[in-house]
C-alpha cells in the first residue's frame, strides 16, 4: 500500500469518527447558565441539578460556556471548572459541547486542548475579534483548532458581535477540514442559512440560534437549536422540536409563536441577566449576572416572570 493509500485511509477513519461522534448532534441543546457562588467559584451543586433536570426533561444534549454562560467574563479556571462539572454531571447521558472564543489562534487552541482534556463530546468555536480579521485569517484560525484536536467542531458565528465576517466563501473552505461539522448560526438571517444549505451539499449541519426562529429552520433542513431559551423551556422546546421532525408544521408554528417570548424577552434585556433570573423563579440558585453586567429591575422582572409563566 502507498503512502499516499495510508494517509487517505487515516483520513477516512477520522473523518468517520468525527461523522459518527456528530450523528449525536441533533436536538435541543440549552446553553448553560455558570453559577457563581459568593467566592466567584463555579457552584457545581447547581450545575449537577440543572443538568439532572434537563437531561430528565429531554434534551437531547447540553452546551456550556456560551453567551448565556458568560463565557467573556469568566477567568480561564472558571471556564475549565464549569466544563469540568457539566460533564461529571452529564455521565456520559448526553454529549456535551463547550465553547472556545479568543483574539489568537495560541489562546483557541489552549482552550480547545483544555476542553478535549475534561472529556467534552464536541465544540462550539467563534472567534472573538478586535481588529477586523481578513478570509485567510479566519480560516486559519479555525483550521488550527480543528487541528488541534479530535473533536467533532461546531463553527458559531454571530455578525453581531464579531468583527471577523463568516462569509458564505469561508464556510464552503472550512466545511472540508474533516472534523468540522456543523454551524451555529446567529446571524437572524435566514436567507443566507439558505444561501449556505444550498452552497455546502450537506457537508455542514445547520443549528439555528436564538436569533433565528428555530421552526424556519428546521424547516429548510437544519438539525436543532443551540440556544439559551431552552434552558428555561426545555419540554417546551423539545415539543416544538419533535413537532419539526414529523412533519407537524401547523403544530410546530404554534409551539413556535408560544415560545418565542422568551426570545423577546432575552433580546429586550441583558441575556445573561435575564437567563439566570428566569432560572431563580423556577428555584436554581444560580446567582446574578457577572458584573457589570445590570441586573433586572423590579419592573423588568415582573415583565420577564409573566414571560416565563406563559410558555410553561
Amino acid at each position: 500500500m502507498s503512502v499516499h493509500s495510508l494517509k487517505t485511509g487515516n483520513s477516512n477513519v477520522k473523518k468517520e469518527r468525527a461523522i459518527m461522534k456528530t450523528e449525536r448532534f441533533r436536538g435541543v441543546f440549552p446553553y448553560l447558565v455558570t453559577p457563581l457562588d459568593n467566592k466567584q467559584n463555579v457552584n457545581s451543586a447547581i450545575v449537577f441539578k440543572l443538568c439532572d433536570d434537563l437531561i430528565a426533561a429531554g434534551v437531547h444534549g447540553l452546551a456550556a460556556l456560551g453567551s448565556t454562560g458568560e463565557f467573556a467574563y469568566l477567568t480561564a479556571s472558571q471556564k475549565i471548572a464549569m466544563v469540568e462539572s457539566v460533564v461529571a454531571a452529564a455521565k456520559r447521558r448526553v454529549p456535551v459541547l463547550a465553547g472556545v472564543s479568543a483574539t489568537t489562534i495560541a489562546d483557541a487552541v489552549r482552550q480547545a486542548k483544555a476542553c478535549e482534556k475534561a472529556g467534552v463530546d464536541g465544540l462550539v468555536v467563534a472567534i472573538d475579534a478586535y481588529f477586523p480579521i481578513n478570509h485567510r485569517g479566519v480560516v486559519d484560525y479555525f483550521t488550527s483548532v480543528a487541528k488541534a484536536v479530535e473533536l467533532p467542531i461546531v463553527i458559531y458565528t454571530n455578525p453581531n458581535y464579531q468583527k471577523a465576517t463568516l462569509s458564505i466563501e469561508v464556510l464552503n473552505e472550512l466545511s472540508d477540514l474533516e472534523n468540522i461539522v456543523a454551524l451555529k448560526d446567529a446571524s437572524s438571517n435566514t436567507g443566507r442559512l439558505l444561501s449556505l444549505l444550498n452552497r455546502i451539499e450537506g457537508r455542514l449541519d445547520i443549528f439555528s440560534a436564538s436569533s433565528h426562529i428555530p421552526a424556519a429552520v428546521m424547516m429548510m433542513g437544519g438539525k436543532g437549536w443551540m440556544a439559551g431559551p431552552a434552558c428555561v423551556a426545555p419540554k417546551q422546546s423539545i415539543e416544538l422540536y419533535d413537532a419539526c421532525i414529523s412533519g407537524r408544521w401547523s403544530e410546530a408554528v404554534a409551539l413556535q409563536r408560544r415560545l418565542w417570548s422568551l426570545n423577546e424577552a432575552f433580546e429586550k434585556y441583558n441575556l445573561a441577566a435575564c437567563m439566570k433570573a428566569a432560572l431563580e423563579f423556577k428555584g436554581y440558585e444560580v446567582g446574578t449576572a457577572i458584573a457589570p453586567q445590570q441586573q433586572l429591575n423590579e419592573i423588568e422582572l415582573e415583565d420577564l416572570k409573566s414571560v416565563v409563566e406563559h410558555c410553561e
